[in-house]
């Protein structure tokens, strides 16, 4: 099962994908959120064949969730009435640590794997 990994930002978004196997996560690509956003995410789903979105659960230092949330439920709210099935996973300072990582202009790619992958691994450990 291949997954699709998101880093909302109301900015930038950050899209990484897992392997065939679902169970490694790449940096993919940094795309601008704009007018193009769905249909260069509906693209990726369809040219990559992926079975489930993981998308970042956004949340403040008071665990409550941020104002990039509501983006975010809405392109998850989109996505989901196009039949996908998509999955919150929290994250928190994940843009921060990518950037200590990784070249700023893939930081959000990264952060978008490392969404994923903590979501791959409970997914793992919990079989």
């Amino acid at each position: 099962m291949k997954y699709l990994g998101i880093d909302y930002g109301t900015k930038k978004v950050g899209l990484a994908l897992s392997d065939d196997e679902g169970t490694l996560a790449f940096p993919h690509s940094v795309v601008r959120n704009d007018g193009t956003l769905r249909e260069l995410i509906e693209e990726l789903l369809e040219g990559e064949e992926i079975s489930a979105i993981v998308m970042g659960h956004s949340l403040g230092m008071d665990g409550e969730e941020n104002s990039v949330m509501e983006g975010a439920h809405g392109l998850k709210g989109t996505l989901e009435r196009e039949g996908y099935i998509v999955h919150l996973e929290p994250e928190f300072l994940t843009t921060a640590q990518a950037k200590r990582e990784t070249p700023d202009t893939m930081a959000d790619a990264s952060a978008a794997a490392l969404i994923l992958q903590t979501f791959l691994d409970k997914k793992r450990n919990a079989t």
